[in-house]
């Protein structure tokens, strides 16, 4: 049997039903608004944003989330707004009967870019 690997995020984004195709779309918008320098791609099979080589976030959609990975210090830098989501090592789930939270993705955004451009300094 043989399985294609998805290679591109509208690839990845296709493969869900409409309600998280919409959500999906929403965060990478969302971000591509934050910071339109970064650059798109899949990494660990799932949507990757990069700012000049390095990883700023992942996104991912399950049966009743979506997955957001700012890496820890992301998450830790908003750990106050971030609190009233069920939370992992690294990840944060948005559950799908709610609205994303775009405006909180843009801001995660945004900090893991300045935090990326600081250390290429």
């Amino acid at each position: 049997m043989e399985t294609t690997k998805i290679t591109t995020v509208d690839e990845y984004i296709a493969g869900f039903p409409p309600q998280t195709r919409e959500y999906l779309n929403q965060i990478r918008e969302a971000i591509q608004l934050a910071i339109p320098e970064a650059e798109e791609s899949i990494s660990y099979a799932m949507p990757a944003f990069k700012l000049k080589g390095k990883p700023l976030v992942y996104f991912a959609g399950y049966k009743g989330h979506i997955g957001f990975y700012a890496t820890p210090t992301g998450h830790k830098a908003f750990e106050k707004d971030l609190s009233v989501y069920k939370q992992g090592k690294g990840s944060v789930q948005f559950p799908l009967d709610k609205p994303m939270p775009l405006d909180l993705i843009a801001r995660i955004t945004k900090f893991r870019a300045e935090e990326t451009l600081k250390k290429l300094k």
